[in-house]
């Protein structure tokens, strides 16, 4: 999705939520990663060019992954609803840079490790090269001598397991488990279980899926009427919706049935024609006419009955 707007991230932020994808995704659902063991870091990695000015570039989300005072690892987070080519490139400069944010500082004695995870949203599978050498045009006779870098967590959540989208245990697996659905061409069913960070689902989801409810979901907050799941959020927007399609509906009939009581009034009382009646009313002479049409039918129908 190239570079995600700011409520967009709100969700993966969330520390619960960053832990709980770590580990899913790297430790296959062992908790090695607990939430009060991450910080945060600028999102923004710095690097100095040979103008010798500092420069930025933003990741997605990004934490440090530390355990008594010892920073062990940062871990960045990135979202892509389409597949990008030039992905692994993308990667490498923000690992690099985030190492060379690392030199940047006085007495510099360690370098701690930088993992980067790539969260895939498409509904197929991705088709372009990870590692370096698949993207970058190369000459055989130089090949040898390059460095070939890997992007090695790319995950494709559509394409995750049900047993995998269940190992989740923060509101990620209501992200997850509507792709895992729609890629397996289930009907969308939404869990019944309580999501404890509302708001930032249904706005992710809204921009994700580009599924006209979460939308209007996240305009609405049904969680403010006392929805928590995504079931009931679902549930109750369809009710709301066809509660205002009745009302809509009932005004509609209100509106049609004045109508007709007036051009009844003009035919019978009025003796006037439906070309007089259209310019009396403001109507269409074809809606007249066909107003005109439904009360002989009427007629006819009292006149079978008795």
């Amino acid at each position: 999705m190239g570079k995600v707007d700011i409520t967009e991230k709100t969700l993966l932020d969330y520390n619960d939520v960053f832990a709980d994808i770590v580990n899913v995704l790297l430790f296959n659902g062992t908790r090695f990663v607990s939430e009060k063991e991450l910080g945060p870091t600028g999102t923004r990695s710095q690097y100095k060019a040979d103008s010798a000015e500092i420069h930025e570039q933003e990741r997605d989300v990004s934490k440090l992954f530390s355990r008594e005072g010892v920073i062990l690892s940062l871990i960045g987070i990135e979202n892509q609803v389409r597949q990008e080519r030039f992905m692994p490139v993308r990667v490498i400069s923000y690992d690099g840079q985030s190492y060379r944010t690392q030199l940047l500082k006085k007495h510099v004695k360690r370098v701690y490790p930088v993992v980067t995870i790539v969260l895939y949203f498409g509904m197929t599978h991705w088709k372009h090269g990870r590692h370096l050498s698949e993207v970058i045009d190369i000459q055989d006779d130089i090949r040898p001598f390059i460095s070939d870098y890997e992007m090695k967590n790319l995950y494709e959540i559509a394409f995750l397991s049900p047993e995998q989208v269940k190992m989740f245990r923060s509101d990620f697996r209501y992200v997850a488990d509507y792709f895992v659905q729609k890629r397996m061409n289930q009907n969308y069913k939404p869990s019944p279980d309580t999501i404890r960070h509302v708001d930032a689902v249904l706005k992710l989801m809204s921009v994700l899926t580009g599924d006209d409810r979460f939308r209007k979901a996240a305009k609405s907050h049904p969680a403010k009427k006392g929805a928590k799941s995504m079931e009931a959020i679902l549930d109750r927007m369809i009710a709301e919706g066809e509660a205002r399609g009745e009302r809509r509906g009932e005004k509609r009939g209100e509106k049609r049935g004045e109508k007709r009581g007036v051009v009844r009034y003009c035919i019978e009382k009025q003796k006037m024609t439906p070309k007089e009646i259209s310019a009396e009313l403001e109507l269409s002479e074809d809606e007249v006419n066909r107003i005109i049409a439904e009360i002989k039918n009427e007629k006819k129908s009292k006149k079978r009955r008795h």
